[in-house]
């Protein structure tokens, strides 16, 4: 890897179908943009009609292939995870080369998902984990799925994930539903190479970067003065410290599309502490490395979700 790499060193896309989770805004439409941009088919997954009509029409400004397209999906909702892969396969006539997971909500008031997760662990994680096994079946390449610092430190509550039995806290829980997308990436790749597969996953995170997260999270508080405090606080630090989404959406597209890319590896930004930068392998927290964790996640998410894992 080049000390500055940056999507100008991204080849050619053409005949290529990626599928972006959480498209219609911040590093999730940077990404589909940029592939749009160098020949791909992009399927845009948002959960929200009005800001994904917006973001493909932004998309299709600059596409430079195939037309890109809209799928629904609300990936804290179940059974909204299993239309949109129904969709997505039918669409690509089971061909999806690749999935970036890159949707999320960070560090939200307390809430469930349509079917009782806590709702940052169901959204962030188990929405995904879903998604990536149903999608299984057509996928030819690679899975990127999108980490955060706030994995550093965190811990799965394997006997409380949903934290029913806890006092919930907002940032701990964001933080662990980053570290089940990193163990996810990790033990879905050990299980692909099991299986002899020749798809790839991956994981990548953005450092700091100015993604409008901050302002979902604000508004998932009805408290008017908590709201207002969160979103000035965030939209400050954003501003001082932030890096714009051009430069925080190159560690994914380096995942999704560098050659050479090796399994199980974990991209972030190469500056002082991760934290800002162009893209490098960085090293996965301890927890994602080991596979007694990794296969217990696993195990855990196929008896929450109901759903038969693949590879199995």
């Amino acid at each position: 890897m080049t000390q500055r790499w940056t999507e100008a060193d991204i080849a050619d896309q053409s005949g290529r179908t990626v599928l972006v989770t959480g498209a219609n805004s911040g590093l999730g439409l940077r990404t589909a943009e940029v592939l749009a941009g160098k020949g791909a088919r992009v399927l845009l997954a948002c959960r929200s009609a009005e800001r994904g009509a917006k973001a493909l029409d932004a998309v299709k400004a600059v596409a430079a292939g195939a037309e890109p397209e809209l799928v629904p999906l609300d990936l804290s909702e179940l059974a909204s995870v299993h239309a949109a892969a129904t969709s997505v396969r039918e669409r690509t006539g089971d061909t999806l080369d690749v999935l970036v997971n890159n949707a999320g909500v960070m560090a939200t008031a307390r809430g469930r998902t349509a079917d009782g997760f806590e709702l940052q662990f169901g959204t962030n994680y188990l929405g995904h984990a879903v998604l990536t096994w149903l999608l299984m079946p057509a996928l030819r390449r690679r899975v990127v799925t999108l980490s955060s610092l706030a994995a550093v430190g965190a811990r799965i509550h394997f006997d409380d994930p949903n934290a029913e039995h806890r006092r919930y806290n907002p940032a701990t829980a964001y933080g662990q539903s980053k570290l089940a997308d990193q163990m996810f990436a990790l033990e879905l790749d050990r299980r692909l190479r099991a299986a002899g597969s020749g798809v790839i996953s991956v994981a990548a995170h953005p450092g700091y970067t100015a993604t409008g997260l901050g302002s979902g999270m604000a508004r998932s508080y009805s408290n008017p003065v908590v709201r207002s405090l969160i979103a000035g606080g965030h939209r400050a630090g954003e501003l001082l410290f932030a890096q714009n989404t051009r430069i925080g959406a190159l560690p994914q597209l380096y995942a999704a599309t560098a050659d050479g890319v090796e399994g199980g590896t974990y991209f972030g930004p190469r500056g002082l502490g991760n934290l800002r930068g162009y893209p490098a392998a960085v090293p996965a927290v301890a927890a994602a490395r080991s596979e007694r964790l990794g296969s217990a996640l696993w195990e855990l998410t196929a008896k929450l979700t109901g759903v038969t894992p693949d590879p199995a």
